[in-house]
């Protein structure tokens, strides 16, 4: 655990299709599917990956020049290559933009994010494909973002990164007494306070019943009496009258 990071160093695609990193068995076909493809990265792509910038979740109808005007304000622009569907032509929402220098870059990262474009709000990442050992797709089952076939999210990049991985054996020892043997004995110890306690408070219930009974005894004697007594003096009165 010492190696654990919230963002991923290196792909793997059982290790970015759990919550904290620590999985071991593969929990849907999508990771199955990641686990056996071979990808390698598209060598028609140029430029420096180390200045590139990805951009997902636009409109589809957001065009290179939007882009170039909103990503400018951060540095210099070398190029925007909007990714579009080989057939239809129209743009897939993702698009990669190249600086020219690093510190234009980092704005970008740091600023741009969640900015909103064409009514979308937009996410903005560095370029993983050529930059992270071992990443695959999207389309083959990888990525950081996003749902699969079995709905499972899919964690360790910005967007969702792990979360803080728990020692579950430690945590079921320490739940069940099977701790050290001071924690075992604790927990016996325990058990019988709780019974002593129990036996304890059933006598006192015993030792408190006959006393609400003569209370209860002595609450209708009082009742029958002030009866007796209402009765009494409306005869009196019906004495008087006559």
């Amino acid at each position: 655990m010492n190696d654990w990071a919230p963002i991923a160093k290196e792909y793997d695609p059982l290790k970015a299709g759990s919550i904290d990193g620590t999985d071991e068995e593969p929990h849907d076909r999508a990771i199955w599917r990641a686990m056996l493809a071979r990808y390698v990265p598209n060598k028609g792509v140029t430029g420096d990956p180390h200045l590139t910038l990805f951009v997902a979740r636009l409109n589809l109808q957001t065009t290179e020049e939007k882009l170039k005007e909103v990503f400018s304000r951060y540095g210099d622009i070398r190029k925007i290559r909007l990714v579009r569907d080989l057939v239809t032509g129209f743009s897939k929402g993702y698009a990669f933009i190249e600086y020219k220098e690093e510190r234009a870059l980092l704005k970008a990262h740091r600023d741009a994010n969640r900015l909103v474009i064409d009514q979308h709000e937009i996410f903005v990442d560095f370029e993983l494909e050529r930059t992270l050992k071992g990443w695959i797709p999207r389309r083959l089952g990888g990525g950081f973002g996003g749902k699969k076939e079995s709905g499972q999210l899919r964690f360790g990049g910005r967007d969702r990164p792990f979360r803080k991985p728990i020692n579950l054996p430690n945590v079921k020892n320490d739940f069940y007494g099977e701790g050290s043997a001071e924690k075992r004995n604790w927990s016996r110890e325990g058990t019988r306070d709780w019974r002593t306690r129990d036996r304890d408070h059933e006598r006192s219930r015993d030792n408190r019943r006959p006393e609400r009974e003569r209370s209860w005894a002595w609450g209708e004697n009082e009742r029958e009496r002030d009866s007796k007594e209402e009765r009494s003096r409306g005869r009196e009165r019906k004495d008087r009258d006559r």
